[in-house]
C-alpha cells in the first residue's frame, strides 16, 4: 500500500446495483493527487477509532475512475463489517478517508486465453480487468453470487464466456468455484489467470491449478479477499501464514 497519508474523499452519489451490491461514487479533495488509471487497484477505507492504537482499515477495489471521481462497490449482507455498514448508510456529502491505492493486479497482455474466477468481493476487480481486454480476447469468467438477482451485465469481449454460480450463503461451499473450473475444457496456449475469492476456496483452486492443470503459480494472480468467520485483521494473519507455508512447499 502506498505510504501517502490517507486522502479525504466525499460521497458524490450512491447506486444500488443489485440486492447485495452497492456503488458509492467518491470525489472531492482526495482526487487532486490520486494517481490516474487505477481501476482494479485496492484502496483502504480508514475509520479512526478513539482509544485504539491504530485506525481501523478495510480493503476495497477501485471499480472505475474518471478525472474527478472513483467508484467503489460494496457487498452488503446481514453481518456486514464497519466499511459495508458505513456504506449502507452513506449519503452524498458524507466524508471518508481513503489510503492507497496499492499495486494494480491485472491480466497479462500476452495471454492466448483468459480465466477469471471470483465471488462478489472480487467482482469489481474482475469487471475492471474485463474492460481492458482486447475485442479478440477469449476465455472464461466464473463468478459466485448470492442470488440470481445479483448477476451483473458485464462489458466483455464476445469470445469470453460468462458463468454465474449461485450460492445464497457466501463462503459455505468452498468447492463451488473449484468444481466449475474442473469442468472446463482447458484450451491450448498460454493462459492469463486471475483468481480472488474466499480463503478456503482460493486454496483449493490454487492446488488444482498448480497440481492438476500444471500452471506455474508465478504466472498467475491468485489471492483470498476474505475468510469465512474472520474479520479483515484475522484474515490478514491467516493469509500471511498461508503465504509462508505455500513458499516452503514450493
Amino acid at each position: 500500500m502506498a505510504k501517502t497519508p490517507p486522502r479525504p474523499f466525499t460521497v458524490i452519489a450512491r447506486q444500488q446495483l443489485t440486492p447485495h451490491m452497492l456503488r458509492l461514487t467518491l470525489g472531492g479533495e482526495g482526487m487532486r493527487d490520486f494517481p490516474a488509471d487505477q481501476p482494479s487497484a485496492h484502496i483502504k477505507l480508514v475509520f479512526p477509532t478513539e482509544g485504539e492504537a491504530r485506525d481501523r482499515m478495510r480493503t476495497y477495489t477501485v471499480r472505475d475512475q474518471r478525472d474527478d471521481q472513483i467508484d467503489v462497490d460494496f457487498v452488503l449482507h446481514d453481518d456486514s463489517g464497519p466499511a459495508a455498514s458505513w456504506a449502507a448508510e452513506a449519503q452524498p456529502g458524507d466524508e471518508i478517508l481513503v489510503a492507497g491505492p496499492g499495486p494494480v493486479k491485472r491480466l497479462p497482455e500476452d495471454a492466448d486465453w483468459n480465466l477469471l474466477v471470483g465471488d462478489m468481493t472480487s467482482l469489481p476487480a474482475i469487471s475492471a480487468n474485463l474492460e481492458r481486454l482486447p475485442a479478440h480476447a477469449v476465455g472464461h469468467v466464473i463468478i459466485e453470487v448470492a442470488s440470481d438477482a445479483d448477476r451483473q451485465t458485464l462489458d466483455l469481449p464476445e469470445g469470453i464466456a460468462l458463468d454465474y454460480r449461485i450460492n445464497p450463503h457466501p463462503g459455505s461451499d468452498s468447492d463451488l468455484l473449484l468444481n466449475a473450473v474442473r469442468a472446463l475444457d482447458w484450451p491450448a496456449g498460454k493462459p492469463g489467470i486471475w483468481v480472488a475469492c474466499e480463503f478456503s476456496a482460493m486454496r483449493k483452486l490454487r492446488r488444482h491449478l498448480i497440481d492438476d492443470r500444471g500452471v506455474d503459480k508465478r504466472a498467475m494472480y491468485i489471492s483470498s479477499y476474505w475468510k469465512l468467520g474472520s474479520n479483515e485483521d484475522g484474515h490478514r494473519v491467516v493469509k500471511q501464514e498461508d503465504a509462508v507455508s505455500d513458499a516452503e512447499s514450493a
